[in-house]
This record gives structure tokens, sequence and C-alpha cells, in this order.
């Protein structure tokens, strides 16, 4: 997908970074074999979750955590803190009831995508959650 800087404010230049890192997350994750089952699923009141997939009769939540490559900047996967996992917790007993996958296995993973000034990715890794 092609982006275009400069159609994009201060304001808006973080979620074109976020739509960015998980625009390249779900591509990482198609290369490796997954299958995207849902993209930014949302329960009202509840939480919301980057990327849903499926590999080897697993289902796997994934938040997606963009950063500035900045050495002075916390860990994306630190990021992460309790009250978030939390919701994202919550939200996927929500998703795996509705869709009714009771025998699967579930793994929660943080995919810290870093960047450069410029928004240009640098790397992806996968931290278990």
């Amino acid at each position: 997908m092609k982006y275009d800087l400069r159609k994009y404010n201060e304001k808006t230049f973080r979620q074109y970074i976020g739509l960015k890192g998980e625009d390249a997350a779900a591509e990482a994750l198609k290369s490796k074999g997954y299958v995207i089952l849902e993209r930014n699923y949302t329960v009202h009141n509840t939480g919301e979750i980057d990327i849903i997939a499926g590999k080897d009769d697993d289902i796997h939540i994934f938040e997606v955590r963009t950063r500035l490559n900045a050495g002075t900047y916390p860990d994306s996967a630190e990021s992460v803190m309790y009250s978030k996992r939390m919701k994202v917790i919550k939200t996927s007993e929500h998703y795996i009831q509705e869709n009714r996958l009771y025998d699967r296995n579930v793994v929660f993973e943080v995919i810290k995508v870093t960047h450069d000034r410029h928004g240009n990715i640098l790397s992806i890794d996968f931290v278990p959650f």
C-alpha cells in the first residue's frame, strides 16, 4: 500500500504511523503463513484487537505497537500495560464466543514495529503477550 505523507498533519501523523505499522504487521503475518481473520475487531465498551489471525488450528491475538527507533523510549512490548492486556483478553473472549471457537488454542502476542523519523518500517518483531 502506498502512503502519501504530505496529506498528514502532526495530529494525524501518529494515526498514519499506526496504520502503516498495522499494515506491515499484517503483511508479515501473511508471509509467515497466517490467515488474517479480523483487523481492528471492536466490542463496544470492552476493547479492540488489532489483528486476529489463524495458523495451525490456533487463534492468534495480536496487539501491534509501532514506535520510533529511539533508545530513550520504553520497549514497545512493555507499553502494553495490564489494563490493556485485560481489555484484549475480554475482547478475545467475545470473539471466541461469537465464532464458537471453544476448541481452539488462543495465543496472545505483541507485534513490535519499529520505524525511522520518516515513517519507514525498520523491523517487525514478535513478543509473547
